[in-house]
């Protein structure tokens, strides 16, 4: 079987390619580089082509924090604390995880914490009240919501 010879971009083609894709979806100039690192692209030029990406805007980093919280606190019913985390780890400035994280509403996060931990209530087992609501304040701290909420929802539970 012939092995498939991989394609080297250059740097027209990983721009061409990464403006479809920030056209398309929200990124950020980490996971772009990254993308690019995959593709081997030389770190000279992948530096060009996200600087060129920037200027002309197919990338704000400002712009996709805001829909990364959007999206993750909606879809994937993220706490605030995950949500930082994944953002700092894409090395999204403070500024911009901070404004984006303000866009959460607090009403909403609680109702997204109380049905969360309602729908996984009936499944978790315990020999008491107090070992069934340790394991829920675990579930619901794995999911980045804060302490001081997590306690407010489990602690309103029925005894």
């Amino acid at each position: 079987m012939m092995e498939k010879k991989k394609h080297i971009y250059t740097e027209l083609e990983a721009y061409q390619k990464l403006s479809a894709l920030c056209a398309a979806s929200e990124q950020c100039c980490h996971d772009v580089m990254a993308k690019m690192k995959r593709w081997e692209v030389a770190d000279a030029v992948a530096e060009r082509v996200v600087a060129r990406l920037v200027k002309e805007r197919f990338i704000d980093e400002e712009r996709f924090a805001k829909a990364f919280v959007r999206d993750k606190f909606r879809y994937n019913h993220w706490g605030r604390v995950r949500i930082a985390q994944e953002l700092k780890k894409r090395k999204i400035a403070e500024r911009h995880i901070e404004e984006a994280l303000e866009e959460i509403d607090e009403k909403d996060n609680l109702e997204t914490l109380r049905e969360m931990i309602a729908k996984k209530r009936p499944s978790v087992k315990g020999r008491n009240d107090y070992e069934i609501k340790g394991k829920l304040i675990r579930f619901a701290l794995g999911r980045g919501f804060q302490m001081d909420d997590i306690i407010q929802v489990v602690g309103s539970l029925e005894e």
